[in-house]
């Protein structure tokens, strides 16, 4: 398998296995071969079902026992399908019983320059400032930007302080307020971009190119290089800044979730009708 324009597919596989571990929760546990995820936070990929083998146990008896989980969390099931799904078949499959496909979302990669090479502006755009807070004070940050609960927002900083991976946070302020946020997670060279959120009132003045180009430069002079990111397939505005810093597709993914009005266990059975395609709701552009 290879990347929409090319890319290796080791290479794709290990942004896989980065991705992974630069959003793991602490609410997470192994089912039969599946990374079965249950954060309380707004991260999808921290609250879902990763088909990383095939297993053992027949998918309906293995289904049941990752819907118990998400039962006793109070979440809803979802299961994330992407090429290196496990078994291969899993996505035709969970079709054929009318779990509906949502989220499509591309994951775009670029190579880093050299270390040495220019550096973006000096000075951020816009006479803002530029903070490295704490990783509780930039989930506070991200989470209003983006109106998430408190729980999601508690959520969130759990998984942060808790990532096996070093992570770096970098917000622009306009004093006390929060202009645009990102960060950074970096595992060998692979580095993956996250969280990156502008507020309404400063889009369009090209803040997250700016501090995204600033926290790759940093980690390419580290060592970093291969950056990553993911971004909805339907945020036509975000995948137009990304494709002008130079980021291209390498694979996408997409969620299933049981027939509406399911409960867990009733969405595992064949459904009568045939499968479903729900649109996702795209992400906050950068």
């Amino acid at each position: 398998m290879t990347g929409a324009l090319g890319w290796d597919a080791a290479l794709l596989a290990r942004v896989e296995d980065a991705s992974l571990n630069a959003s793991a929760p602490p609410q997470q546990r192994w089912i039969d071969g599946w990374l079965v995820r249950f954060a309380p936070g707004k991260a999808r990929r921290a609250r879902c079902i990763h088909a990383v083998a095939a297993g053992r146990l027949p998918l309906p008896e293995r289904l049941a026992l990752a819907a118990a989980v998400y039962e006793e969390a109070g979440l809803p099931l979802h299961l994330r399908i992407t090429p290196f799904s496990l078994p291969a078949d899993l996505d035709a499959t969970l079709a054929g019983m009318g779990w509906a496909a949502v989220d499509p979302t591309r994951v775009m990669l670029r190579r880093l320059a050299a270390a040495g090479s220019p550096p973006p502006a000096a000075a951020p755009p816009g006479g803002l400032r530029l903070h490295t807070p704490g990783l509780a004070d930039f989930a506070l940050a991200v989470g209003t930007l983006r109106g998430s609960s408190a729980a999601e927002i508690e959520g969130h900083a759990e998984r942060l302080g808790q990532l096996p991976v070093p992570c770096r946070a970098a917000v622009l302020r306009d004093g006390s307020e929060v202009a645009a946020c990102a960060l950074v997670a970096r595992e060998a060279e692979l580095v993956g971009l996250y969280d990156v959120v502008t507020a309404l009132a400063w889009r369009g003045r090209h803040l997250a190119p700016w501090l995204c180009e600033r926290l790759l430069l940093e980690e390419a002079s580290c060592g970093a290089k291969v950056a990553y990111l993911q971004v909805s397939e339907e945020n036509d505005v975000a995948r137009a800044v990304y494709s002008r810093m130079g980021f291209d597709d390498g694979y996408g993914y997409h969620y299933r979730v049981p027939p509406p009005g399911a409960t867990h266990r009733e969405g595992l059975p064949a459904a009568p009708s045939g499968p479903a395609t729900v649109r996702g709701s795209p992400s906050t552009p950068p």
